[in-house]
Formats: structure tokens, C-alpha cells, sequence
């Protein structure tokens, strides 16, 4: 097999987040006053650091209004947004039978940890992963790079050039472009085709079915 050491996206690669993602992003903006865009008008929050992203949506940089912003989002997915949420078709089947080839899984998601280890048990996901990799509540590693090179810390001495990154957005395959290691990004997350191929992955799987004959090849 061409990759044992599999590092893992979470929203958009694993799950299908957007209902609880968008929603929550909603219920932020109108606890704080804001205009509510349309859920399909907030795709583009799935990926990168939340803060980052009530930035632009409204439109600051005051340090003390996006942590509030990013407090009150939290309120609410942490309670219910966590599980306005699917596991894409597919997925669980691939991971088994990735792990029982010997490959070893390893999160690597911007998401809180602490959201991301409710995620996975709540959909019975966690027993396949060695390692759970996400950011921290006080925002520690919260870019995707820094989140691939912890994970990669535990990873078996030697094993980067069978490691591979598997994502849905540029920040992915930047990440894993830091680190030195190869990245497939997928098409049936939130990335857009244009998106992606301007990033420069080493493969890109339309769905999960060519995700698995690429990692099982």
C-alpha cells in the first residue's frame, strides 16, 4: 500500500457538519445583533479557525468581540450542534478496513479536541483512531499546520514518507504541504473543485468510493 499512516480531516471528510456548523454560526450573529445569512451562504466557515471567520463575518478585528462571538457559537454547538451531524456513506467500512491492513489513523482537525473526541464517540468512529489531534479551547493550535506536525510527533519514527494527509479544503493540503508529507484532498466535502485543484494536492478523490480503491491500491 502506497500510505499506512493516515492523517484525518474531520467536517467535510469524515462528516457531513454543515447543518450544526451554520447553524450555530447563525445563532452567534443574532445573539450578537448581526445579520443572518443563509446556510448555504456559510460553507465557507467549515475548515478554517472559527475566529478567523466571525473576522469577516462581522467584519473586526476587536479582539474582545470575536472572543464573544466565538463563546456564544461554542454555547450552542457544544450542546447541540455537535450532533446536527453525519458520517459520509462509506466511512466507517473504509476505516475498518484500512485499520485491518495495519494503516493507523490520526485526527488532525482545527475543531476543538475536546468537540472532536465527543464527535467521533458519538458516532462510533473514535476505536478506529490512534491519536485524536485538534485545537485547544484557549486557542492553541488552531492552524492546520501546527495541528498536522503535533500529530506527526506521534507517529512511529520514520514513517513520513508513508504518511498522507486526507482533507476538503486548502487549509489541508497547506498543511500538509508544511510538514512535507502528501495530501489528498476530496470532492464531496466543502472545498470547491476550483479550490482544490488550485492547491495542488497530490490526488484528488470525487467521493469516498475513489477515496478507498486510492488508499487500498
Amino acid at each position: 500500500m502506497r500510505y499506512d499512516i493516515l492523517l484525518w480531516d474531520l467536517d467535510g471528510t469524515l462528516t457531513d457538519s454543515k447543518e450544526g456548523i451554520t447553524r450555530s454560526v447563525q445563532y452567534a450573529l443574532s445573539q450578537l445583533g448581526y445579520p443572518i445569512p443563509k446556510a448555504d451562504d456559510l460553507e465557507w466557515v467549515i475548515g478554517p479557525p472559527l475566529k478567523e471567520s466571525f473576522k469577516i463575518l462581522l467584519e473586526t478585528q476587536n479582539d474582545a468581540l470575536l472572543n464573544e462571538a466565538v463563546l456564544t457559537y461554542r454555547r450552542r454547538f457544544q450542546e447541540i450542534g455537535l450532533y446536527e451531524n453525519e458520517v459520509y456513506s462509506g466511512i466507517p467500512e473504509l476505516l475498518l478496513q484500512l485499520r485491518e491492513k495495519g494503516c493507523k489513523h490520526f485526527l488532525a482537525t482545527s475543531k476543538p479536541r475536546i468537540f472532536a473526541e465527543k464527535i467521533l464517540q458519538h458516532f462510533l468512529l473514535a476505536e478506529y483512531f490512534d491519536v485524536i489531534m485538534g485545537s485547544e479551547l484557549n486557542g492553541q493550535l488552531v492552524e492546520k499546520e501546527t495541528v498536522i506536525k503535533e500529530v506527526l510527533k506521534k507517529a512511529p519514527v520514520g514513517s513520513l514518507s508513508k504518511a498522507v494527509m486526507i482533507g476538503d479544503r486548502k487549509y489541508d493540503v497547506y498543511g500538509a504541504r508544511e510538514n512535507k508529507i502528501d495530501v489528498i484532498a476530496v470532492g464531496y466535502g466543502y472545498g470547491t473543485t476550483e479550490e482544490l485543484q488550485a492547491a495542488k494536492p497530490d490526488f484528488i478523490a470525487p467521493d469516498v468510493e475513489s477515496l478507498g480503491q486510492l488508499l487500498l491500491s
